[in-house]
């Protein structure tokens, strides 16, 4: 069986998702790191639960890379359930019966959110690679002004994996005054040489699809979806362990009792990562995707801060959980250990919990029991703290 990826992305137009939406207009531009006033800049967002009456209870998700706002409800384009639905809902960890849960899809996404995807103002066309270059802070810059768009003051907590444990760090360190609780996930403070490489293969292999024309695809009525899923495929196995793989599919064959002797998917694991290069062109967006990673590259917490990892907390009033997984090579253990040690030499409030778990980078998208009750021990205990009121 030929494996094939289409010739057109099929995420539906930003008008056609459900959501909230705040637009920021020209009295309220968003100033980025490049230097570019954005105006307009449309968020989408979307919440879960109620809000309290004095406003307390909010919890901020932030998503990963290839996520969305839609956390925990069935996805408007794919049909599946919400990515992060194990851990937020009535009764879960994030239990939406005593929290106010928010999750804004990222600046540069594809989901609603101001990105290349979405049309220049100037010309009415999609913006391609005229949209601004953007950075982790740009993304809580955003995501700060939807809290003030809600009428919140502070963070009950903030909360997110991966690119998500970015934005965590990212709100600790420039406002941790709205901040009371932060639980970074499976992250770290800058990005290594490592996973630098990874996504330079993804937008390597993105730009070199001859469908890409230039970054105008959309103006000209194609997609990269061929280099999009290779890229996908590339990045799924970074989040994968290797111990993972081999119980998943080991040597095993797909539906076949011998070699083919040809490239056809031989075996099960080339299927698997087939299958997830095709499904992901259908939701995401090639530049979004080339954008999005430049972000991740770009964050270094300690080059913000003369050096010193230390020097983005002092002063901080935060309480911290860090949260890591044993067979995480992506982003592994050492990487939160940096940042807990970072807040120790400057005596903030934090715990660390290293989870014993062969899933790899994902295992805080998957059922880990353990994990689970970490995070909402850790959220039971600060809102007793903070003295969070039910809705």
């Amino acid at each position: 069986m030929t494996t094939t990826f289409g010739s057109l992305s099929r995420v539906p137009a930003s008008a056609a998702l459900p959501g909230y939406r705040l637009t920021l207009g020209p009295e309220t531009p968003l100033k980025l790191d490049c230097g570019v006033e954005l105006t307009p800049c449309t968020l989408a967002y979307q919440t879960y639960g109620r809000l309290n009456a004095d406003k307390t209870n909010a919890v901020l998700v932030c998503h990963a890379l290839t996520g969305d706002q839609y956390v925990a409800e069935v996805h408007p384009v794919t049909g599946k359930l919400g990515w992060w639905e194990m851990m937020v809902g009535p009764g879960k960890p994030i239990d939406t019966g005593r929290y106010f849960v928010i999750c804004v899809n990222v600046l540069g996404g594809c989901m609603g959110s101001s990105g290349p995807r979405e049309a220049d103002p100037k010309t009415g066309k999609p913006y391609g690679l005229a949209f601004p270059i953007i950075t982790i802070g740009d993304m809580v810059e955003a995501q700060l002004r939807v809290v003030r768009h809600l009428g919140i003051e502070r963070l009950f907590a903030v909360t997110g994996g991966s690119m998500g444990a970015m934005q965590v760090l990212q709100w600790a360190s420039r406002h941790p005054e709205k901040v009371f609780a932060a639980i970074p996930i499976a992250g770290a403070a800058r990005h290594s040489a490592q996973n630098i490489a990874f996504h330079e293969v993804g937008r390597q292999a993105i730009m070199a699809d001859p469908e890409w024309r230039g970054g105008d695809y959309a103006n000209q009525d194609t997609s990269p979806t061929r280099g999009l899923a290779v890229a996908r495929m590339a990045a799924h196995i970074t989040y994968l362990s290797e111990s993972a793989l081999h119980r998943k599919f080991g040597r095993n064959l797909q539906d076949r009792e011998q070699l083919s002797y040809g490239f056809e998917a031989d075996f099960q694991v080339e299927s698997y990562l087939r299958h997830q290069g095709i499904t992901f062109v259908d939701r995401f967006d090639a530049n979004s995707y080339l954008y999005i990673t430049r972000a991740m590259d770009y964050f270094d917490l300690a080059a913000e801060h003369g050096g010193v990892l230390a020097n983005a907390f002092r002063g901080t009033t935060c309480r911290f959980c860090l949260i890591s997984f044993t067979s995480d090579w992506l982003f592994p253990t050492r990487e939160s250990r940096a940042i807990v040690h970072a807040l120790n030499a400057v005596a903030a409030d934090v715990s660390f919990v290293e989870i014993k778990s062969d899933k790899g980078h994902d295992a805080f998208l998957l059922d880990e029991p353990e994990f689970h009750a970490v995070l909402n021990g850790f959220l039971g205990g600060s809102a007793e703290l903070a003295g969070i009121k039910a809705p």
